[in-house]
């Protein structure tokens, strides 16, 4: 690859929120991983890492402080990899992402690249570890494997359209704001040491599959009604009824599926379908009806166009523009706090089915898929299929496990076969 110039970006338009609504001990991370069929060679990996970074340099980024916006400058080096030794998800303090705002682990046979959400969706985080793990594999067993299925070229010099921001572009001539009333949220007692608790259940996609089309519904709005189901449970064991919030979900939306975007930036908007116990006991079938028809009511074009341009609005006025950064820092994290979390008991994150070109395939495992907790609510859950399985991987940093308990429970009853795995310390 010839000799180049670092560059240097402005935060897309998602991304502005996730370095103001930071805390002393909290940052947006989420992690990726691959598990192959041998245990990994980190000097391989180090050169794979080496190699991979200059196809990639809006992701291979440190997040800087500018007077008015922070903004992303390209890494001349890639970070060190390093042994997984501790929990996954620990805390990403600020400091480290001035430096580089992602980092490589590896055990046993599994590389895992945790990302900060400023510079990367799950969408263009995967790419940028399936890219990564074909690297590793060429350089290690001398496979050639074609560039397809979201495995990218890491000799070819990157695209510009890779590198937009296209939340301007493909922005609605209106706008829609959503305003919304604040939903239960679970309390508990917080993991010492900052601990995250992460359960993993796997099943057949078949198996679940059909069960969501004996219900007319998508494999997402059948997880997202039992997430809801479940939640109905506890909010019911903790809250009279006359005193009891909505229940609603936030699901990350890829926009790549509505618009001709190639952005390796972030490019996501959130739905949140949900009930309101207030207006009455709702079955588990009511549950279903209500989260079918308003996905697809929200999952439109031209409705999240209309979003698109209520945030990108916010982000050209006059007045906001000539903000110094520390007062737009506070006017984000009460934003955050206020409308971010609140409005949902949960994040459902479905990245779907992964697939490799088969040369790859062959030597892979599975993949896996955590979010971070955040500020407010103590669990995160997230989605993927790989092979013909689905994995489910539900992260808490409270002690009590009564949410996965409720949710795993309610997939058992609807016929499910689930074989779960867990993290949790032994005592």
């Amino acid at each position: 690859m010839p000799e180049r110039q670092l560059r240097w970006m402005k935060l897309d338009n998602a991304a502005k929120i996730y370095p103001a609504a930071r805390r002393r001990n909290w940052s947006n991370i989420f992690r990726l991983s691959i598990t192959l069929d041998e245990d990994i060679d980190p000097v391989v990996l180090q050169a794979a890492l080496d190699v991979t970074i200059k196809r990639f340099p809006s992701i291979a980024v440190r997040v800087r402080t500018g007077m008015f916006w922070y903004y992303l400058e390209e890494i001349e080096k890639a970070p060190q990899v390093q042994p997984e030794h501790a929990y996954p998800l620990t805390h990403m303090p600020f400091d480290d992402i001035r430096r580089c705002a992602f980092r490589v682990l590896y055990f046993r046979g599994r590389i895992a690249v945790e990302f900060f959400h400023a510079i990367a969706d799950g969408n263009s985080g995967l790419i940028f570890l399936k890219s990564l793990s074909a690297e590793y594999l060429e350089q290690k067993r001398g496979l050639q494997i074609p560039f397809e299925k979201g495995v990218f070229d890491r000799r070819e010099p990157p695209r510009e359209c890779e590198l937009a921001d296209d939340f301007p572009k493909y922005a609605g001539r209106v706008s829609a704001g959503r305003g919304e009333r604040t939903a239960f949220q679970l309390t508990g007692l917080p993991e010492q040491g900052g601990y995250k608790n992460i359960i993993v259940g796997e099943m057949s996609v078949k198996d679940v599959l059909d069960l969501a089309h004996g219900y007319g519904v998508t494999i997402t709005e059948l997880i997202v009604s039992v997430m809801i189901a479940s939640f109905a449970r506890l909010q019911d064991e903790r809250v009279p009824k006359r005193r009891q919030r909505p229940l609603k979900v936030l699901i990350p939306t890829n926009l790549r599926r509505m618009f001709p975007s190639e952005t390796l930036r972030n490019f996501v908007l959130y739905i949140t379908p949900g009930i309101d116990p207030q207006l009455g006991d709702y079955s588990f079938e009511e549950i279903l009806a209500e989260v079918h028809h308003q996905m697809s009511l929200e999952l439109s074009p031209k409705r999240m166009a209309a979003r698109i341009r209520a945030n990108v609005k916010i982000e050209q006025m006059p007045l906001l523009k000539i903000l110094p950064l520390f007062v737009k820092n506070i006017g984000m994290k009460i934003a955050y706090e206020l409308t971010g979390e609140k409005k949902s008991c949960i994040t459902i994150s479905n990245l779907g089915n992964i697939t490799l070109p088969d040369e790859m395939a062959r030597h892979t495992r599975r993949f896996g898929f955590t979010l971070g907790t955040q500020v407010t609510s103590p669990n995160n859950c997230a989605v993927l299929s790989y092979g013909g399985r689905l994995y489910i991987s539900m992260i808490r940093r409270i002690e009590e496990p009564v949410l996965e308990r409720e949710f795993f429970t309610y997939l058992r009853k609807l016929g499910l076969h689930i074989t779960l795995r867990s993290n949790q310390r032994r005592s």
